[in-house]
């Protein structure tokens, strides 16, 4: 994980709120030369303090929602290319590294991680449930037959800017993958391996969470189709295609 000046190769953001014990297990699968972007949003249990004595940067973000961490780790960002990983050991950022190569061999736009659970309550059926009635509304207004809207994912700093992502709660990863399918971006999904969490999740670990990220998400669904526009050569990494 870099911690000299260097600039990194790639950032990944980590959106925190209490995963003291997951951090360890997180940031000791950062691959080399990429650097962690732990955000911490208003955790008590001392995650910033073991966060940065792992060798993470730690950026504050005082707005809760997962929304709001995630966009505070991106404009943080200074690597060409930033993943998003959940910071509570259900998924290893380890295998973001093919996500990458795919983006550098100009082979996809924005990769994203489909879930397979490993082990029992790994994904607990409401949230399953809620996920896959998502996906389908999210075939229903772009097209895309994707399965999973999970926060494993990749894509290029400068294009992801270029979005204008507005949502700052649950409804973020989506408004992510619509505005990338208005834009026309090429979108790529892999299965990966999906863990028991650790500790207890504050989005999706209860009816109550995975209903309100539901509402969250289907108000993004609602919302008009963006304008057609094309990336700029940067933005898409500097190949013209």
């Amino acid at each position: 994980m870099t911690t000299s000046p260097t600039p990194p190769d790639v950032d990944v953001v980590l959106p925190c709120l209490n995963e003291a014990d997951a951090l360890p297990w997180v940031l000791s699968r950062i691959p080399a030369g990429w650097r962690a972007l732990v955000v911490d949003n208003g955790s008590t249990d001392g995650s910033p303090v073991i966060a940065r004595a792992l060798g993470a940067t730690v950026v504050h973000e005082p707005q809760r929602g997962f929304g709001a961490a995630c966009h505070a780790g991106l404009t943080a960002a200074t690597a060409e290319i930033v993943c998003f990983c959940d910071c509570d050991a259900s998924l290893d950022p380890g295998l973001l590294v093919p996500f990458v190569r795919e983006l550098r061999d100009h082979e996809a736009d924005l990769v994203l991680g489909r879930r397979r659970p490993q082990g029992r309550g790994a994904w607990p059926p409401h949230a399953r449930a809620g996920n896959l009635a998502l996906a389908l509304m999210l075939r229903r207004r772009t097209g895309l037959r994707l399965h999973d809207l999970g926060p494993l994912r990749a894509a290029r700093r400068q294009a992801l800017l270029a979005l204008g992502l507005t949502d700052r709660r649950s409804g973020y990863p989506l408004q992510m993958v619509v505005r990338a399918a208005d834009a026309g971006w090429r979108i790529a999904e892999h299965d990966v391996p999906y863990l028991p969490r650790t500790g207890v999740s504050k989005v999706t670990g209860t009816w109550r969470g995975t209903w309100q990220t539901v509402r969250d998400m289907s108000r993004v669904l609602s919302e008009a189709p963006a304008p057609p526009r094309t990336p700029t050569a940067s933005e898409r990494g500097g190949t013209p295609r």
